[in-house]
């Protein structure tokens, strides 16, 4: 045979084909039982790897982009962060809101209530209606304890004054309780416009409150100014900024509470309670007020 010119892969492929006819030598002279038997140790070791419950298939789940577990933790973490921002900005919004909030210059209403919880607000509230603000003042949530005699001694106030215009409210214990007395004691009055004298802070709750159950009365707040919460100190200041938290997070139960539906605890004292706390009260300033008087006759 006439020899031919060699081209240039030619030559390449020649020196690899004696190899490749080896290794597939080996294939074709090896065993086709241990060849079978290889085949099948390779499958289960993949189906072992693969079953639901081991941890490869869990992390090989967790970081598949199409896997619905993927997919889902994606999207609570969105809500997570969304949930997140929202409550920074509505509480951001709620301690503006306070920390701007200024009471009516010339109010005038039926009557006034006042929710226990400092003195300055008793002060406000008996002040209010010195002024004529309104006719009647109803002091809701006072501890089954105190008299009507401390209340005006602390707040320098004549007898006559309360003797005429002042009612004592002790069954509230919290702020669904005012809400619950006072509109027992306005539907009882026939007020029609009622002035709500309550810290700047507590304002909002207790007009959501009152509202909730009272939707015929007209509520006009008046929101006693903390010092405490001023625009440029209530975020430098530690017990501050706990109690707008604090606040803030009861105003969202109020309002989950609200669409939720519940409506079981009324927030009052039952009147044999508070009876029988009075009769303690009184038994034991009786005797204090004897041993007072022995000793002074010593």
């Amino acid at each position: 045979m006439a020899d031919r010119k060699i081209r240039g892969w030619e030559a390449p492929c020649s020196l690899l084909l004696p190899l490749l006819h080896g290794r597939w030598g080996q294939y074709s002279n090896a065993d086709p039982k241990r060849m079978n038997v290889r085949a099948m140790n390779m499958r289960h070791r993949k189906t072992e790897t693969e079953k639901p419950g081991t941890t490869a298939q869990g992390f090989r789940r967790l970081f598949n982009r199409k896997d619905r577990l993927r997919r889902l933790l994606r999207f609570g973490g969105y809500v997570v962060i969304l949930l997140v921002a929202g409550f920074i900005g509505g509480f951001l919004h709620f301690a503006d809101m306070v920390s701007t909030m200024k009471p009516p210059v010339d109010p005038k209403a039926d009557a006034i209530v006042v929710l226990t919880g400092g003195y300055q607000r008793i002060d406000q509230a008996v002040d209010l209606l010195r002024r004529g603000a309104g006719k009647r003042l109803l002091i809701s949530g006072v501890h089954p304890t105190t008299t009507p005699a401390q209340i005006r001694r602390m707040t320098q106030s004549s007898a006559d004054l309360f003797a005429c215009c002042v009612d004592m409210g002790y069954e509230a214990i919290d702020t669904i309780g005012n809400a619950n007395e006072t509109e027992r004691w306005i539907h009882d009055k026939g007020y029609k416009s009622v002035l709500v004298v309550t810290s700047n802070y507590h304002i909002e709750r207790s007009l959501m409150e009152l509202r909730r159950i009272d939707h015929q009365t007209h509520f006009i707040p008046y929101p006693v100014v903390n010092g405490d919460l001023l625009v440029k100190a209530w975020y430098t200041d530690p017990n501050a900024l706990r109690t707008l938290l604090s606040e803030y997070a009861k105003i969202i139960v109020a309002s989950l509470r609200d669409r939720i539906g519940w409506g079981a605890w009324q927030g009052l004292r039952s009147p044999a309670d508070v009876e029988r706390s009075q009769k303690h009260a009184f038994a034991h300033h009786g005797r204090s007020h004897g041993d007072e008087e022995t000793s002074g006759k010593a």
